[in-house]
């Protein structure tokens, strides 16, 4: 296989680790691989103008737009802060739709995603990126298939990846795919990170979001339902709480994509996390406490909807000593 450029498109306000991350992956990749076959990461921006990372940092492109018109192995846009409110950018638009078509692969790390919607390249396809946009993406470009709750996502040609550190699993997967999974695990371990993930997004993100109105129906049905977790909870129930009618009760929550049942189930996830999370409580007290009745269905809702057991949860995200246990 002959040398692969990687063109990380960077822009003020660009998130660094979707820079440095996938670089680093790429870095350790030649290191391991010895230069025989290597990857050549560019930096490229609207021109070579020191650009600003949201977290101010500065960093300085290899190249501008209108030197940048060879063919890459590899295009990725580096996502940042203000990308999904920001509008479209006819010049950077222009230049990955040229370099799309002239790469091997194209993509976006986390937020990026947007700039290749304006761009028209995510137009009949598959993509992710961060679980907190991810509505906003599919609401933005109808005509894509998001998947909030991939790490990351190949279809073609393209590839995307969730929030930040997903870039990292991304290019991993790459290395993995150009030079087998020995490689791409000797390169996680140098990085102490974990070489494929177990489950997806819906691990970092919650099911329950504040109700716009506090004194809504839905608002008193989700404050009873934090209460009585425990408990028996019926749509009669929560349609008294509510002083609504059943069907009224119905039509509220498909009004925000959700039903009652899934309502009652994501919130038990939700306290059962945060109890995995801060707490040496038994699995079985965890599943009674928050109304799952006993560990088992408690490890079947938690495969489902977040793609890992209870115990791998708690493994991966319990705090001691007031930080995160780090991965081995």
């Amino acid at each position: 296989m002959a040398d692969q450029t990687v063109a990380i498109v960077i822009h003020d306000g660009v998130q660094a680790l979707d820079v440095t991350g996938p670089g680093d992956v790429f870095a350790e990749a030649n290191g391991i691989l010895g230069g025989s076959m290597s990857y050549r990461t560019v930096l490229v921006a609207r021109a070579r103008e020191p650009v600003t990372a949201s977290n101010g940092m500065r960093m300085l492109p290899d190249l501008g737009f209108e030197e940048a018109q060879q063919p890459f192995s590899i295009v990725l846009v580096a996502g940042g802060p203000q990308l999904p409110t920001a509008p479209p950018d006819d010049e950077l638009s222009a230049w990955l739709r040229t370099a799309a078509e002239q790469a091997d692969l194209y993509g976006s790390i986390c937020t990026g995603a947007f700039a290749l919607g304006h761009a028209g390249l995510l137009d009949g396809r598959a993509a992710t990126t961060h679980w907190q946009v991810a509505q906003q993406l599919a609401v933005l470009f109808p005509h894509a298939r998001i998947d909030p709750d991939r790490i990351y996502l190949r279809d073609g040609r393209l590839i995307t990846s969730a929030g930040v550190t997903a870039g990292i699993d991304l290019a991993l997967a790459q290395v993995a795919e150009d030079h087998g999974a020995t490689v791409a695990q000797a390169v996680a371990k140098r990085l102490l990170v974990i070489a494929q993930r177990q489950g997806g997004q819906s691990q970092f993100s919650p099911f329950l979001a504040a109700p716009v109105d506090a004194g809504s129906p839905l608002a008193r049905v989700q404050q009873h339902v934090l209460e009585h977790l425990g408990e028996t909870l019926s749509a009669r129930q929560l349609a008294a709480v509510a002083q609504t009618s059943e069907r009224t009760l119905w039509r509220l929550f498909k009004e925000v994509g959700l039903t009652p049942h899934d309502f009652v189930e994501g919130a038990r996830v939700d306290a059962a996390r945060n109890l995995l999370e801060g707490s040496e409580a038994p699995l079985k007290v965890v599943a009674y406490d928050c109304g799952f009745g006993n560990p088992e269905r408690m490890r079947a809702v938690f495969c489902r909807r977040l793609g890992l057991s209870p115990a791998q949860y708690r493994d991966s995200f319990r705090m001691r000593s007031g930080t995160l246990k780090a991965a081995e």
